[in-house]
């Protein structure tokens, strides 16, 4: 799938290609992002409110311009708003206006990273968990062991409904990684 190609039907509403421009686009926005924040969490946090706000965005994307400059525009300014936030608040509560925004992530069916991660022995996917970092440990646990839905893990970590969402998808893919990478 070309890129231009994903953008059309991500204007569709297609998960496949919401997940295309995300692993495509993924380490190009973190990039940009770990170099002003200086922080892997808070770069990480940022590009999926980057990837969050941009896809919920996409039908105002101008085709005359590169998607990669337009995420990290977005990516900036999302950075800026969150600096604003932090001066002049000392806590992150989530909004209603968060709480309502669109789900464009299918809670309900298996992806491919799904499968290969349900088909792995046990004691053999849990060394694997280890190897990711514990925040993507965290998710997956509660996901996976815990049996979480993605509104119990919204409200038991306090992180928004749609960046729990982004958070597993990204865990997953990485937990998916770790797993082919030994094959």
């Amino acid at each position: 799938m070309k890129v231009n190609e994903a953008i059309l039907k991500a204007k569709e509403n297609n998960r496949m290609a919401f997940n295309f421009l995300l692993e495509t686009f993924w380490n190009d926005v973190f990039g940009f992002m770990l170099k002003r924040t200086h922080n892997e969490i808070d770069a990480e946090d940022i590009t999926i409110e980057t990837f969050f706000k941009a896809f919920d965005k996409i039908n105002s994307f101008n085709s005359e311009f590169k998607f990669k400059t337009w995420l990290i525009t977005i990516a900036k300014n999302t950075h800026l708003d969150s600096l604003r936030k932090q001066k002049t608040t000392l806590t992150n509560q989530t909004t209603e206006e968060d709480e309502k925004r669109v789900y464009w992530i299918v809670d309900d069916a298996p992806s491919v990273e799904d499968r290969l991660i349900t088909e792995q022995n046990l004691a053999q996917l849990l060394k694997d968990i280890k190897k990711l970092k514990p925040h993507h440990q965290d998710i997956i646990q509660l996901r996976y062991f815990k049996e979480l839905s993605y509104l119990e893990i919204s409200q038991k970590t306090g992180i928004p409904l749609n960046n729990v969402k982004v958070k597993l998808l990204r865990a997953k893919k990485l937990l998916a990684a770790v797993i082919q990478h030994k094959k």
